[in-house]
């Protein structure tokens, strides 16, 4: 699972147990990334697992010590032994939060004939657009188990959004004042650091009060962005030497801590998400957008194409193709406060009124296991 793909679980649990007391999950992932969540997230009775392989004796192993009454699958975890062995079993298997991309598709039309009796399987789809299900039906999945309620990223509430005075504190200490305007690259990919830390050099004289935060997607870059950021000239405080080590007002802030992203999201002026300008896929938008920022990303948001094209009818972001594309546009948002603050209404409306696809997932979910 990937992180967003955790965090849906886990918010799914959450709302399925609501409505069924007493059921115990068993939460298996994939990645190292996603085991450091599971971990502090998952607690008693639940248990925390690595994915069993895909192989027939591995998954008949695991089937016979868990014992599920119920299989679920997020967004495109498409296990073909997983699948055929638990339906065996009589073992429903639901899939939530449904997603296929383009060159997923191709290479499942390539595979026609394993894809149809494996999609038969599956008792329900829960996906996020009308593409996904027009996909999954040509790949032969049944319409009748195809659901169409948005992305179940819409349903969750972004952690750490409570600790606004710790946050605060961390900023003082690294010489941002309140009223200072705060520039925030989170999730942030090689070469797209260089893009904002350029942009912060020039545009200091215009705008005095202009402080940088960078927030690498990966903490164990930050040596690499250090180096980016001491070849400008620019002075630099890190996240994990606060507070003993003070910055200096003008001091870019390196975020090189894992966890923290949603809480400086929170106290952000103008957002830029990264992924999405030097790199290709795109991360979160919702999560900047539940804090009712106005956010900026580059042209590469191929991961989140139902969710960009919802941002994008409700001019609930700006997407920019290229470097001076993102200038302009961090620009146009640091001059004008009422820019700014439509920007970061429009996404909040819009996130409120996309809600509720976990919690009708459930209700679908009890009519398939009735």
């Amino acid at each position: 699972m990937s992180v967003g793909e955790v965090f849906v679980a886990l918010r799914f649990m959450e709302e399925y147990r609501a409505s069924h007391p007493g059921t115990r999950f068993v939460f298996s992932t994939t990645t190292s990334t996603g085991r450091r969540i599971g971990e502090e997230q998952v607690r008693d009775p639940d248990v925390l697992v690595y994915f069993p392989l895909d192989f027939p004796l591995v998954v008949k192993r695991a089937l016979a010590v868990i014992k599920p009454r119920l299989l679920v699958l997020v967004e495109c975890e498409l296990w073909p032994n997983l699948i055929r062995l638990a339906k065996q079993r009589g073992i429903p298997v639901a899939l939530i939060n449904g997603r296929i991309s383009e060159h997923s598709y191709r290479g499942y039309r390539k595979l026609r004939l394993f894809t149809r009796p494996l999609l038969a399987q599956v008792d329900l789809l829960c996906v996020q657009s009308e593409t996904e299900k027009q996909m999954l039906r040509d790949l032969g999945a049944d319409e009748r188990r195809l659901h169409v309620l948005n992305s179940a990223k819409y349903d969750i509430t972004p952690e750490g959004s409570g600790d606004h005075e710790a946050t605060q504190a961390v900023l003082r200490a690294a010489g941002i004042a309140e009223d200072d305007l705060v520039l925030l690259g989170g999730s942030t990919w090689p070469g797209e650091e260089g893009v904002l830390l350029d942009y912060f050099l020039q545009a200091r004289a215009r705008f005095p009060k202009l402080r940088l935060v960078l927030v690498p997607r990966h903490a164990e870059r930050a040596s690499e962005v250090q180096k980016e950021i001491e070849a400008r000239g620019l002075a630099l405080c890190r996240r994990s030497a606060l507070p003993a080590a003070a910055g200096q007002p003008g001091s870019v802030l390196l975020v090189d801590t894992t966890g923290e992203l949603r809480r400086f999201y929170a106290e952000a002026t103008v957002i830029f998400v990264g992924k999405s300008l030097t790199q290709h896929g795109g991360q979160n938008i919702i999560e900047p957008a539940q804090c009712g920022k106005p956010i900026v990303v580059g042209p590469h948001m191929e991961n989140f194409p139902v969710v960009l094209r919802d941002f994008l009818g409700a001019q609930a972001l700006i997407q920019v193709p290229d470097a001076a594309g993102l200038a302009g546009a961090v620009e146009k948002l640091l001059a004008d406060s009422a820019t700014r603050r439509a920007y970061g209404e429009r996404a909040l409306q819009l996130v409120r009124e996309k809600s509720g696809a976990i919690r009708r997932t459930v209700a679908l979910l009890d009519s398939v296991l009735s």
